[in-house]
């Protein structure tokens, strides 16, 4: 016996199957009419227009290849020229610094003024005047008398005494 031809029938499920079927055979139809309305055909010239950009993109993929590799190799001669140069800044930095070292030593060094206004370094057994110098301080400052140092200057007036003025200790 089976559920369908029974009497007592309590079951929708045959008829619901109906139901959605008859749904589907409407929606195909609409379908139908709707596609057959719009009338489109596939141009003629579309075989053409495929092969021109299937060509288009296989150039730009050969581009983009190039650019790929071309790009790997500016990277690697980029970091050569880095890694060349970097010792180099490495010398002009200590040679700078070299520089520098001399150049503090120079103007920590006393001068002297020579002809025509240039300086001069201060040699062994010279002292340069300072602004408030008198002979005496020069004396007491280098360790020797007043009568050391006029005998060792002699023409140097000591009461006349210029800024920069080199004057002999020994």
């Amino acid at each position: 016996m089976d559920t369908i031809s029974r009497e007592n029938n309590s079951s929708y499920l045959p008829v619901a199957g109906v139901l959605v079927g008859v749904l589907a055979l409407i929606i195909a139809g609409i379908a139908l009419v709707k596609v057959s309305s719009l009338g489109k055909r596939v141009p003629e010239n579309l075989p053409d227009q495929l092969a021109s950009l299937e060509s288009s993109s296989s150039t730009a993929a050969t581009a983009a290849d190039k650019a790929s590799k071309d790009i790997v190799q500016l990277t690697r001669s980029t970091q050569a020229a880095f890694d060349s140069i970097g010792p180099e800044i490495g010398n002009l930095k200590a040679s700078i610094t070299k520089l520098e070292e001399a150049a503090k030593a120079r103007t920590a060094a006393p001068k002297a003024v020579g002809k025509g206004g240039e300086a001069r370094p201060v040699g062994p057994g010279e002292y340069v005047v300072k602004p408030g110098d008198t002979g005496t301080k020069i004396a007491k400052a280098v360790g020797v008398s007043i009568t050391e140092l006029e005998a060792v200057n002699p023409g140097i007036d000591w009461k006349r005494l210029r800024i920069g003025q080199t004057i002999k200790t020994k």
